[in-house]
C-alpha cells in the first residue's frame, strides 16, 4: 500500500505534485492546520504530515497519529513541532534548514542597510513632503567591523556578503575551526572581544538555554558605542527591553529586528524609537525560498517513507539514499545483537559499550547505534524504534560509549555489543555476509557461526559428553524441528553455550524439560523478526 501523505499548510502545487510522482498519496488540504479539531479527527489515517508553521503539532495530536512515521516543515523552524513528543513515539521530525538560508542572509543585509542609512524614517518623511536632508545623517558601510555571532549555515554566507562589501568581519561561534575561519575570511574571536569592537552585530544562531539572551542588559554595557545590532534569527536572542533603554541612552546608534520574543509582535520596547527598523518575520518570505523549502521537504519526506533515507531530521541520525540501500544489512545485525541482549537480559541495564570494529567503523554509526537501542530496548518497550530508542536510554541514566577500530581478525567487520547490569556482564558480536543475512559470531567470548531464525533457543551450560543428544533429543520429542543448531565453547569441560534455530513456536513444557538436565545453567527463547 502507497505511503499516505496530508500537507495541511500551503505549500505549492510543484510540491504537492512531487509527492504523486513520486507514488506517495497526498491529500492536500492547506487550510486543515488551523482546524486543529478537524486534524486531529483525520491524522490517524496518514503516515506523513508536511507543516509550515500554522500547524501545531502537540502531543494530544501525536498521540491521535497512530500511523504517523515523519513531520516534514517546510521551513527551519520546528516551534511549532513538541519535538520530545514525537521522538517518543518514535515520529521523525525533518525541517529544511537550507531552503532559505540565501533569503535570510539577504534579509540581514538589507536591514543593515536600512539601519545604516535611516532608509524607512527618510522615506517615511519623503513621502510626507518633507525634505529633511540633514536629519538622516548616515553612516557607510566600508571598512565598518561586523560581528557575527554564529557562524553556521546563514552566518557564513552574512560572512561572505560582508566581505564583498569590504567590512572587516569577526564571528564568534563555538564550533567554528580556527581554518575554517581562515577559509572564511573572518577572524574567529571571542563574544566579548566581539562586543568591543563591532560598529554593527548580526546574530545567527538558534534560541536555545544558552543563546538565550546573549545580548543581555550586561552584554550591552561592554559593547562598542555607536554599534547597530540586527536580528533575523530568533526572538529571545536579545533582551529587548534591555535593548530599548541602550538606544534610548544614545549607547546603540539603531537596531534592525525581524523577530521578536513574542510573536505576533503587536507590541514591543523596541516599537516606536529612532533608528530602529522593524518587519514581521520576512527573513524566509521571498518566492524563492518559499518555494526551495517547499520543494526539499517534499523530496526528503518521499525519500524517508520510499526509502529509509533520513536527511536534516531533528531527532535522528541522518541516512543517506545512497547508503541506505548498503546500510540496511548492518542495520538490521544492530537490531539483531540488541535484540538478543534484551531477550536475555532480565535485571536493569547499567551501562551499554558498543564496539565497530573494521568496515564498519567507517559507517553511518549513529543510525547503527539508534537500531541497536532499539533492538536492546524492544523486549521491554514494543513500541520503542530508532527514534524514541536512544531518548529512553538518556532517560533511564545508563551509560553509553561507543569505540571504533581497525580491521582486527578474520572479518572485515563486525559490530560487539557488551551490556553490564547490576549482576553480570553480556556481550555479543555479530556481521553481515555476502549475502546480506546477518550472523552470530561471538557470545560470552565464545565464537561460533549461527544463522538467524525467527524462532532460537539459547543455552548456557557446562561441556560434557552427550549433551548434544539430550538436547536434540528434547527438542525432538517436543516436535519441534532443528534447522540449525551451533555450539561453542571456552575450553573442554569450560563454559558451553548452544544456539538453535527452530522451525516452530517454542513452548513453556519444552524450555522446562530442557532446564531439567543438571549441566543446563540457562535456557532462553528467542524471537527475531527476520523480515
Amino acid at each position: 500500500m502507497a505511503p499516505r501523505v496530508l500537507v495541511s499548510d500551503e505549500l505549492s502545487e510543484t510540491a504537492v505534485q512531487i509527492f504523486r510522482d513520486r507514488g506517495i498519496e497526498v491529500d492536500f488540504q492547506p487550510q486543515l492546520g488551523k482546524d486543529k479539531d478537524k486534524l486531529l479527527e483525520i491524522i490517524g489515517n496518514y503516515d506523513g504530515l508536511a507543516i509550515r508553521s500554522a500547524t501545531k503539532v502537540t502531543p494530544k495530536l501525536i498521540e491521535a497519529a497512530d500511523r504517523l512515521k515523519v513531520v516534514g516543515r517546510a521551513g527551519i523552524g520546528v516551534d511549532n513541532v513538541d519535538i520530545p513528543a514525537a521522538s517518543r513515539r518514535g515520529i521523525i521530525v525533518m525541517n529544511t534548514p537550507f531552503g532559505n538560508s540565501i533569503t535570510t542572509a539577504e534579509h540581514a543585509i538589507a536591514l543593515m542597510f536600512a539601519v545604516a542609512r535611516q532608509i524607512p524614517a527618510a522615506d517615511q518623511s519623503t513621502q510626507a513632503g518633507k525634505w529633511e536632508k540633514s536629519r538622516f545623517m548616515g553612516v557607510e558601510i566600508t571598512g565598518k567591523t561586523l560581528g557575527v555571532i554564529g557562524a553556521g549555515n546563514i552566518g557564513s554566507i552574512v560572512c561572505a556578503r560582508a566581505n564583498g562589501l569590504k567590512m572587516n568581519v569577526l564571528a564568534y561561534d563555538p564550533f567554528l575551526s580556527e581554518a575554517r575561519a581562515k577559509e572564511m575570511g573572518v577572524t574567529k574571536v571571542e563574544l566579548d572581544q566581539l562586543f568591543a569592537q563591532a560598529d554593527f552585530i548580526t546574530l545567527h544562531v538558534p534560541l536555545t538555554d544558552k543563546t538565550r539572551n546573549i545580548i543581555s542588559a550586561d552584554a550591552l554595557k561592554k559593547v562598542k558605542p555607536g554599534v547597530r545590532i540586527i536580528n533575523c534569527a530568533r526572538g529571545g536572542l536579545v533582551d529587548e527591553a534591555a535593548l530599548a533603554e541602550a538606544i534610548k541612552a544614545g549607547h546603540v546608534a539603531g537596531a534592525g529586528f525581524d523577530v521578536f520574543e513574542v510573536e505576533p509582535a503587536k507590541e514591543s520596547p523596541l516599537f516606536g524609537l529612532p533608528n530602529v527598523v522593524c518587519t514581521p518575520h520576512l527573513g524566509a518570505s521571498t518566492n524563492e525560498a518559499q518555494e526551495n523549502v517547499a520543494l526539499q521537504v517534499a523530496e526528503q519526506m518521499s525519500d524517508y517513507l520510499l526509502k529509509g533515507a533520513v536527511s536534516n531530521a531533528i531527532n535522528m541520525p541522518s541516512i543517506t539514499a545512497e547508503e541506505a540501500p548498503r546500510l540496511k544489512p548492518f542495520i538490521r545485525l544492530a537490531d539483531v545483537l540488541g535484540s538478543f541482549v534484551g531477550q536475555v537480559t532480565d535485571s536493569a541495564i547499567k551501562e551499554i559499550e558498543i564496539l565497530y570494529d573494521g568496515s564498519t567503523a567507517a559507517m553511518n554509526t549513529k543510525a547503527l547505534t539508534s537500531a541497536l537501542l532499539a533492538g536492546l530496548i524492544r523486549p521491554q518497550v514494543s513500541d520503542v524504534n530508532m527514534v524514541s530508542a536512544p531518548i529512553m536510554v538518556k532517560e533511564k541514566g545508563i551509560i553509553l560509549s561507543e569505540a571504533k577500530r581497525d580491521k582486527s581478525g578474520v572479518f572485515d567487520g563486525y559490530i560487539k555489543l557488551t551490556v553490564t547490569t547490576d549482576n553480570q556482564t553480556r556481550s555479543v558480536a555479530g556481521t553481515v555476509f555476502s549475502d546480506g543475512k546477518p550472523r552470530f559470531i561471538q557470545i560470552k567470548g565464545i565464537n561460533l557461526d549461527a544463522d538467524v531464525g525467527q524462532h532460537m533457543i539459547y543455552i548456557t551450560n557446562t561441556d560434557v559428553p552427550g549433551l548434544v543428544g539430550f538436547i536434540g533429543t528434547t527438542v525432538g520429542n517436543a516436535g519441534v524441528n532443528i534447522a540449525n543448531f551451533q555450539l561453542g565453547r571456552s575450553i573442554q569441560g569450560g563454559d558451553a553455550i548452544a544456539l538453535l534455530y527452530v522451525d516452530g513456536d517454542i513452548s513453556q513444557d519444552l524450555i522446562k524439560a530442557l532446564e531439567a538436565h543438571p549441566q543446563i545453567r540457562q535456557v532462553k527463547p528467542l524471537a527475531f523478526n527476520v523480515e
